[in-house]
């Protein structure tokens, strides 16, 4: 695709491991994880959804 293959990833591997550490590893891919099923959640909605139809006020309806 990218014309990367195992040695390149590897060394993408190893760069990410130097500067976030170890321990910070499961949280990125966990956050990348969330996001990415958040984008793809919000792709798939229709627009109705986030964007409701405008209500009449039922104020303006009763009699005075």
């Amino acid at each position: 695709m990218f014309g990367l293959g195992f040695p390149e990833l590897i060394i993408i591997l190893v760069i990410v491991i130097m500067i976030f550490g170890a321990g910070k590893l499961p949280e990125i891919g966990g956050a990348i994880g969330k996001g990415i099923k958040s984008f793809k959640k919000a792709s798939q909605e229709p627009d109705e959804k986030k964007n409701p139809p405008p209500q009449e006020d039922s104020d303006k309806n009763k009699p005075a």
